[in-house]
């Protein structure tokens, strides 16, 4: 097995499972080394046309030969799923799950043996800007979750937590694209109260978003240092951050950070139950 080009098959092949797809084959997979397992014909017809990939309906169907099996189905249809891949996939294989609050016990009971690696990533994965945090399951070893961070990089970041870690991941990473555009929002619509033209006001805080994001990733300094460097004492920034501090933002977003990992924690008991 290679373990930089370990051959690869997706089950469901939607919004995130289909970005993965096009992630490997960016980053040099060759099209005979992926297996796409789509239930819909006339979007598997669409994928063989665009991607040359071998693509078939049943996840039996496609897995027998491949390293690594990702699961990318919705959290309703795991049963049935796991139901068609039992006793196909084996102890040879590693099963990489995309699948949202679904806990590694409940993969573990339906495929006993199977190095499993539970993850959660999050939708700039559609353009390769994804970061997903990586938990292993009783069978995964350093050389499955190596094969799994190979995967999943294709399409950002991998960060490795344990299993109760992954709620927090869901509730920073997982649900955070959600609070960049709320705050995109806002930005944008105090802009065009101050005057801004629409689109110049989104443009301005579009970029601004992602030029701190790029910032911040390429940087060795912390958010903070970031920050200080921008705020001059007694100028435009400082007045922002005043008004933001004593109007309780670090506790609004600690509070919502928390609310976000209390629902995964629920999501997670709902599925093992």
């Amino acid at each position: 097995m290679n373990l930089r080009r370990p051959t690869v098959a997706i089950v469901g092949v939607g919004a995130m499972g289909g970005a993965l797809a096009s992630g490997l084959l960016e980053a040099g997979w060759p099209p005979a080394d992926l297996t796409l397992i789509e239930a819909y014909a006339p979007r598997a017809e669409q994928l063989r046309s665009s991607t040359g990939c071998h693509t078939v309906s049943e996840p039996a169907e496609g897995i027998t030969d491949q390293d690594v099996i990702v699961l990318a189905v919705k959290p309703q249809g795991i049963t049935t799923t796991l139901e068609q891949l039992a006793g196909v996939v084996g102890r040879h294989h590693v099963v990489v799950a995309l699948v949202a609050g679904v806990p590694l016990a409940v993969y573990e009971r339906s495929l006993p043996g199977v190095p499993i690696v539970r993850t959660m990533p999050n939708t700039p994965a559609l353009v390769g800007e994804g970061v997903t945090g990586m938990a292993g399951g009783r069978h995964a070893s350093t050389r499955d979750l190596e094969l799994a961070t190979t995967v999943l990089s294709a399409v950002g970041g991998v960060e490795e937590v344990g299993e109760p870690l992954i709620d927090a991941v869901t509730a920073v990473s997982g649900s955070g694209p959600a609070y960049a555009y709320l705050l995109a929002e806002a930005m944008t619509a105090a802009g065009v109260a101050e005057g801004l033209d629409p689109e110049v006001a989104h443009h301005l805080a579009s970029q601004t978003i992602k030029g701190a994001g790029a910032m911040m990733v390429g940087s060795a300094d912390d958010p903070a240092t970031l920050r200080e460097r921008v705020t001059s004492p007694g100028g435009t920034t400082a007045a922002a951050l005043r008004v933001m501090e004593s109007g309780g933002f670090r506790e609004l977003v600690g509070e919502a950070v928390a609310a976000a990992a209390a629902r995964s924690r629920e999501l997670g008991e709902e599925a093992a139950g």
